[in-house]
């Protein structure tokens, strides 16, 4: 039985004599948090615009819902897009029942369930305020519930963290994983590693319009090895130099990543250590994917090209 939602077969897309993608291929398997990663300008968004048929593909093909045309099954899709698209001075609750209504509910229904998300996000005293009133975090907080509100089987959010505060980026991050508990699958591409790395179960890495990296988080972090060491230390930052069996260090102060070498040992490492400085944890780790992803595109030079297009808040889903 084919268990995927989302795939796409060898993508292309040229803007301008740019080729934003390049023979791409993409499969986002039911029910998980899929993380679609790269730097800017590498292709994601075009990627993300092509499969919910925003845009259309120069060549290749996408299916949603095992269908070939993605706009067929908008009603089951919310999407959340890069820039923003709210209406800036329509009232907040009379626009989340505008946009549960076309995104097919009833709208009465949308404005029952518009109610609801306020009071769930906190923002239940904001109802009847103009939107432009809002924070930018708030403004971020209502456009996630309207891409929710209408219970949706696959739900795709670009940079959903931006403008967000620590508090606000931990609710967002619970009600993605009460939405991923109730069956619902996520697309999720941001540029912050640890939250990819708290909630995806899979991703794919693109470059300069490729995929460079691809499948299991698990799978891809086991593939490296425990070739880490996270320290706590306290000395000079100098007694990190010149370690046996290093390849790298990232230092924070007082605690640091070392980077090992193939086939370092690391008894012999922390013996080193132990004669510089004083050492109060010493751990072996697989890399993070921040690591990972570095090592996959640090060294390329990324130009960020601007003419991937722009939503308007009459073109959202």
């Amino acid at each position: 039985m084919n268990n995927l939602i989302v795939e796409c077969l060898g993508l292309c897309k040229d803007f301008n004599r740019h080729r934003a993608l390049n023979n791409l291929d993409l499969e986002v398997e039911k029910g998980v948090v899929f993380g679609l990663l790269g730097p800017n300008g590498s292709g994601k968004t075009t990627t993300i615009r092509i499969t919910l048929g925003i845009l259309n593909p120069d060549a290749g093909e996408v299916k949603v819902f095992g269908q070939g045309n993605p706009l067929s099954n908008r009603t089951r899709i919310g999407y959340l897009p890069e820039e923003r698209g709210l209406y800036p001075r329509m009232k907040v609750r009379e626009q989340l029942a505008f946009l549960g209504a076309i995104r097919g509910l009833e709208y009465r229904e949308a404005d029952k369930r518009a109610g609801a998300w306020l009071e769930k996000l906190g923002l239940e005293d904001r109802a009847q305020a103009r939107t432009y009133e809002l924070s930018k975090g708030m403004q971020q907080k209502i456009q996630f519930a309207s891409a929710v509100m209408h219970e949706p089987d696959l739900i795709v959010l670009d940079e959903p963290f931006t403008g967000l505060d620590p508090i606000n980026s931990r609710m967002l991050k619970g009600l993605l994983l009460e939405q991923k508990e109730n069956g619902v699958t996520i697309i999720l591409s941001t540029h912050r590693m640890e939250e990819v790395e708290a909630m995806c179960d899979s991703i794919s890495l693109v470059h300069e319009g490729e995929r460079v990296l691809h499948g299991r988080l698990s799978d891809i972090k086991a593939s490296y090895g425990r070739n880490s060491v996270s320290i706590e230390y306290g000395g000079d930052p100098g007694c990190l130099e010149d370690l046996p069996g290093v390849a790298g260090v990232n230092d924070s102060g007082l605690s640091a990543r070392l980077r090992l070498e193939k086939g370092a040992d690391t008894q012999r490492l922390l013996g080193e250590l132990l004669t510089r400085t004083k050492i109060e944890s010493f751990v072996v780790e697989e890399p993070h994917l921040e690591e990972i992803y570095l090592e996959k595109v640090g060294h390329s030079v990324v130009k960020t090209v601007g003419s991937e297009g722009n939503i308007q808040p009459g073109g959202m889903f």
